[in-house]
């Protein structure tokens, strides 16, 4: 099984690195797959533009071999719909299964996705739950409480999956930038180097 990742990465940072870290060790999952969104559905513009977030995310896992970067929805014109997304990586890993990993408050919009009931038919959803989150009441006939529940079948459970609290955010991040405070420990350097040297955030 594989984990997805997607986010607008604006920039990556250890929050977002050290939980799906976390995840793809409790699931015993081959890798994560970290895909940067073009077009985010629900978000505002991004600051940063595709190629840039996409050269921040190399950058911040090089080193990692459970990390590997997925450039499909840059590469797609349109809104970054996830079910287009894994019908994609259906289509080229076709005996694969794959689990999509989302905040607490990402699931808690889920019923407000493009076709949500499809996205289940293509994965599990693993929410990263976040120390005393209270868990969102949505499709709990898909709820299972262990990773063996998930190995099991190809798609359409759902997992609450505790992780470590990092009170780290991409608009914390900006907002020190724009004021002229360093960032530094939140992203990895070899990300902060790129914001450097590219003015981003300012």
């Amino acid at each position: 099984m594989i984990g997805i990742f997607g986010g607008s990465f604006d920039p990556i940072h250890y929050g977002h690195l050290r939980t799906a870290l976390e995840v793809q060790q409790k699931l015993g999952l081959k890798h994560i797959r970290l895909i940067p969104l073009r077009d985010p559905p629900h978000r505002d513009p991004l600051d940063a533009n595709a190629e840039i977030r996409l050269e921040m995310v190399r950058a911040a896992i090089a080193d990692e071999p459970r990390f590997q970067v997925d450039e499909r929805e840059l590469k797609r014109s349109g809104k970054s719909y996830t079910l287009d997304t894994l019908i994609s990586l259906h289509d080229e890993l076709k005996e694969e299964s794959f689990c999509l990993l989302i905040g607490t408050d990402a699931f808690r919009g889920f019923p407000s996705w493009h076709q949500p009931r499809e996205v289940l038919m293509q994965a599990h959803l693993v929410v990263m739950q976040r120390p005393g989150e209270p868990r969102p009441a949505i499709y709990p006939e898909r709820t299972v409480a262990t990773s063996e529940a998930l190995h099991a079948s190809a798609a359409g459970k759902i997992l609450f999956l505790p992780v470590t609290q990092l009170d780290i955010s991409a608009t914390r991040i900006r907002s020190m930038l724009r004021a002229g405070r360093s960032p530094r420990y939140l992203l990895p350097d070899s990300v902060l180097s790129i914001i450097q040297q590219r003015g981003l955030y300012r």
